[in-house]
């Protein structure tokens, strides 16, 4: 389940990327190369977030869960 909820900022971020990368190509020099570094980063933090939602839906943990754990006063 976190692994859909996951894709919505990662598809934001991916927007984003190509946003500052378009941007970057119609600039010079310094200002050039920093919006390609940006955007690389841009782009690797987008492809995580798909990877870091597929995992915590993989071992199960459930947000849901720990809160009523953590307010009921059970321990694990």
């Amino acid at each position: 389940m976190l692994f859909f909820f996951s894709l919505i900022p990662a598809t934001f971020a991916v927007v984003l990327g190509y946003f500052v990368l378009f941007s970057s190509a119609k600039s010079e020099g310094g200002v050039k190369t920093f919006g390609r570094i940006l955007a690389v980063w841009i782009f690797i933090l987008a492809a995580l977030l798909p990877l870091a939602g597929g995992y915590a839906t993989y071992v199960g943990f459930s947000p849901g869960e720990s809160m009523r754990q953590m307010h009921s006063g059970e321990k694990r």
